[in-house]
């Protein structure tokens, strides 16, 4: 079934949208969401907290790229739950990977405005669309879908530390582009 069809579906209220959704997209939204939070049970919680928002968004929303729209709700979720559950204790995959990207993307915290994190974005999306696309692919699957270095360079037929190093010089240029376009990091 095409996004086209699905999205029709919600805005018909039809309950079928959630499980072509699911069908769709199920193992795409637990898989970011697992990255996110390395638990089962809690992924798929975020998954079907997902759909909800999902049901209850469309209408009046009509997402354009709805795999994207998927997969934005899923991180904001699964962010927020991961973010809850480590206020008590820190640390985890996530703290590295928000670690690794610290110094060359500005905290969200200190950007006060929603237009401010569209430029950023619009910079970021900019500056992926210069990369080779194995050079782009990696630093995706880093940094939106939360794989480890392993899984990538797998993919990838390469060394973990010829990953690491090539995330490292590409932060670097993330953070000199961000700078020329007059983005604070501080």
């Amino acid at each position: 079934m095409t996004d086209n069809e699905i999205i029709e579906l919600y805005w018909q209220r039809d309950e079928r949208a959630i499980s072509e959704t699911d069908s769709k997209y199920g193992e795409f939204c637990n898989s970011l969401s697992y990255n996110i939070l390395h638990d089962r049970e809690d992924a798929e919680e975020c998954v079907n907290d997902t759909y909800h928002k999902a049901w209850t968004n469309i209408p009046p929303q009509r997402p354009e790229i709805f795999r994207a729209w998927l997969g934005r709700i899923v991180r904001n979720i699964s962010y927020n739950l991961w973010n809850k559950k480590t206020a008590r204790k820190r640390g985890g995959g996530m703290d590295i990977l928000l670690g690794e990207l610290e110094e060359c993307v500005p905290s969200m915290v200190d950007v006060e405005r929603e237009a401010d994190d569209r430029e950023i974005g619009a910079v970021i999306s900019g500056w992926l669309r210069t990369l080779p696309e194995r050079d782009r692919r990696c630093f995706v699957l880093r940094y939106w879908n939360g794989e480890t270095l392993n899984s990538i360079a797998n993919r990838f037929f390469m060394s973990e530390n010829r990953l690491a190093q090539r995330m490292f010089r590409l932060r670097g240029e993330l953070r000199t582009r961000l700078e020329n376009e007059g983005i604070s990091l501080s």
